[in-house]
């Protein structure tokens, strides 16, 4: 126990190291996010989140291989991710050639790795679904895309996507122990620490002058992490469905309930109005919930909350061993609600202001009477 807090407040002195170095280095190669019509923080924020978490991480792993496996395999995808992601945080490159380099490292990791989605349990209820590996393949490369994604997109107010990553490797690391999968539950530790600096100076906790952006090679970094992490969880090594896994493939959709949910019922708002499922706007969770009045810390603290029960309700369903179809079906009703409840979110707005203004006349002249 000594040696892990050790190891854990090396990691966190690490990493808040090199976002001190970082931040001079960024704003040296013009590494920052600068205001524009969708951004309205005020002067030029170093993007460098995500290279202090990348570095933190790589030298965890050059310490201690064995505590993930392939973690040769996963520490060469993480990197040219973050490559990616750095330079797309530098000079704005096309989300067609991240899509191309995220399908290949999803393939490097398919077989190279062997994390591939097979086996989706009895989730619809009819039996055990074993997918043939072609198909295996196509699945698990749009779920490794869904997930960076995923992530990316919920990168729109100071904390957000440090919370929610927090959420995502605390409800991973509990689903480990329970299993018995010491290591991995350890290293969903060594994430969160390596992400608290970034978070610390994200918030302004160091004064806003010193503030930080994850950019997007940090947001990709989280989702690729994750979604690894989840196939290890919920699927065989060997491939062979009797063996035993952390947990089953519908708790992983619980786990990162909320970042898929945002994600895809944005995708269908911007298909539905004939945009791209890419294009930028101000329609995630996040911008609603500051427009209906709440500050970015309330919002912040709000989202995190919900974030939370979903990822509750995966773990407890996993540990009760609730029936992965009930588990399934519930996590679609979420989505038809929250899609639903986003998509009319102004009309129902509406017509409660409208009902609170009927009712404050009416006891306006009940006075007067």
């Amino acid at each position: 126990m000594i040696n892990i807090s050790i190891d854990l407040a090396f990691i966190f002195v690490f990493s808040m190291t090199t976002l001190f170095a970082l931040r001079k280095f960024a704003r040296h190669i013009g590494l920052v996010d600068k205001p524009n019509e969708r951004k309205f923080h005020k002067g030029t924020i170093p993007l460098v989140g995500g290279l202090s978490i990348c570095l933190s991480i790589l030298y965890f792993l050059y310490n201690n291989p064995e505590i993930l496996p392939y973690s040769h395999i996963y520490a060469l995808c993480m990197t040219i991710l973050v490559a990616v992601g750095g330079a797309d945080d530098r000079w704005d490159i096309s989300f067609r050639l991240r899509l191309i380099v995220q399908a290949s490292l999803a393939l490097l990791m398919i077989h190279f790795a062997g994390a591939l989605l097979t086996n989706l349990g009895n989730m619809f209820g009819f039996g055990e679904i074993l997918l043939p590996s072609e198909i295996a393949q196509i699945i698990t490369i749009f779920a490794v895309i869904g997930a960076i994604n995923a992530f990316n997109m919920v990168d729109g107010i100071d904390g957000l996507l440090g919370g929610l990553a927090s959420v995502t490797f605390a409800a991973l690391g509990i689903v480990f122990y329970f299993h018995g999968e010491a290591n991995l539950a350890y290293l969903c530790a060594v994430f969160i620490v390596a992400m608290l600096p970034y978070i610390l100076f994200n918030l302004g906790a160091f004064g806003r002058t010193r503030k930080v952006f994850m950019g997007d090679a940090g947001s990709m970094l989280i989702g690729f992490t994750v979604i690894w992490l989840l196939l290890l969880a919920s699927q065989s090594a060997t491939g062979d469905a009797s063996d035993q896994t952390a947990m089953r493939a519908v708790t992983a959709l619980w786990i990162i309930g909320l970042p898929l949910n945002d994600m895809a019922a944005i995708m269908i708002r911007r298909i539905r109005r004939g945009d791209s499922p890419f294009k930028p706007d101000r329609e995630h969770l996040h911008h609603i919930c500051q427009r209906l009045g709440l500050n970015p810390t309330q919002t912040l603290l709000a989202i995190c909350f919900i974030a939370s029960l979903f990822a509750l309700i995966g773990i407890y369903g996993e540990l009760a061993n609730i029936a992965a179809p009930i588990m399934f079906y519930g996590f679609i009703l979420t989505f038809v609600f929250y899609t639903l409840l986003l998509s009319n979110i102004w009309r129902i707005i509406a017509k409660i202001r409208s009902y609170s203004k009927l009712q404050h006349i009416k006891n306006s002249l009940q006075k007067v009477k």
